[in-house]
């Protein structure tokens, strides 16, 4: 085979997709397809989640309705709900991207896509409870109810910071903001919130009752799920993401650095049963990130193989394009 023709394929392979997007135009005659789907994949690996929804006519149905479980609504009222009806299928597409970014040993993008985890895990283990997976526009009446100090700017018996104070107050009335508003509050609070019910349920010193719309038995096992999810996001692994300057650029761990990280994460989660879920021996590329994740979502959530059909799906467009034309003589870009 050519080796313009086994560059592309192996691109494809190693889920270089913007390269491949790129390139591919330089290869081969009417790779307007490929490019499309490249740009569609390339989305799904830099979790552009606001994007996971936008047209793209050359990508099978299939693949496009599983990233759409994993978009952003973009308005208040957007169907379907995708990521706010569930964060499962977001999760289990973290987790490809967390693994293929580590065998690329594109480290820093990797432990940003591990931060992003840890933020909204609380959401992850609340999903039972709620119905969906922290929805603004489907709270339960019982986060607001008497006696709950939940979204109540400056009460000085909650737990919760200014920061949190502001991000839970928010929430209760954002879905009734215009699309501007919305986008606002997920770009900047969502995040906050998710932190704010886990320590509603497992970190308050003085509980009201914004929890007890939840019976007891099923209060107690959120509780540990919760605590969890907020012991991972003061791991060292998360913490790797708040590195500090070096030098003249910015520091990127080694993949040593990353696995010593998560070494001794495990160790500090290993305090409950949930937490313990993390010294399983997975076959991840982070042994036992997997299993840790469907210990505080309660049930089983595993790496997804989106990108993996994304990048068979390019193959199987560029070997009959291959065979069907000759190879334009090819050039690295200067």
């Amino acid at each position: 085979m050519d080796s313009a023709a086994q560059l592309l394929i192996e691109l494809a392979r190693r889920y270089a997709f913007a390269d491949l997007g790129a390139l591919a135009p330089r290869v081969l005659p009417d790779a307007e397809q490929i490019a499309d789907v490249c740009e569609f994949g390339q989305r799904l690996l830099s979790l552009d989640a606001e994007d996971f929804a936008a047209e793209a006519r050359s990508v099978p149905v299939p693949l496009k309705r599983r990233a759409r479980a994993c978009h952003m609504p973009q308005t208040p009222r957007e169907q379907p709900r995708g990521a706010l009806a569930s964060l499962r299928p977001a999760y289990s597409l973290l987790l490809e991207v967390i693994a293929v970014r580590w065998h690329r040993r594109d480290l820093s993008p990797m432990i940003a896509a591990v931060h992003i985890a840890s933020e909204y895990l609380p959401l992850l283990a609340f999903e039972p409870s709620f119905g969906h997976a922290g929805d603004p526009a489907r709270w339960p009446a019982g986060l607001s109810a008497e006696g709950s100090r939940f979204g109540v700017i400056g009460e000085r018996e909650c737990d919760h910071t200014k920061a949190e104070q502001s991000a839970t107050n928010r929430t209760l009335r954002v879905s009734a903001e215009p699309p501007e508003g919305w986008r606002a509050y997920f770009d900047r609070q969502h995040s906050q919130v998710a932190g704010a019910l886990a320590t509603c349920v497992a970190a308050c010193r003085k509980p009201c009752a914004a929890m007890d719309w939840i019976a007891p038995a099923e209060r107690e096992d959120l509780s540990v799920r919760a605590r969890t999810a907020l012991t991972f996001a003061d791991t060292p692994l998360v913490r790797l993401r708040h590195a500090a300057p070096v030098g003249h650029g910015f520091g990127v761990p080694s993949a040593e650095e990353v696995l010593d990280a998560w070494t001794r994460s495990r160790s500090t989660l290993n305090k409950n049963p949930v937490g313990a879920a993390a010294a399983a021996e997975d076959g991840f590329p982070l042994p036992g990130l997997p299993s840790l994740i469907s210990a505080v979502a309660g049930v089983r959530v595993e790496p997804s193989t989106l990108l993996a059909d994304v990048s068979a799906h390019l193959i199987g467009l560029i070997t009959p394009a291959l065979a069907e034309t000759k190879v334009k003589n090819f050039r690295m870009p200067a």
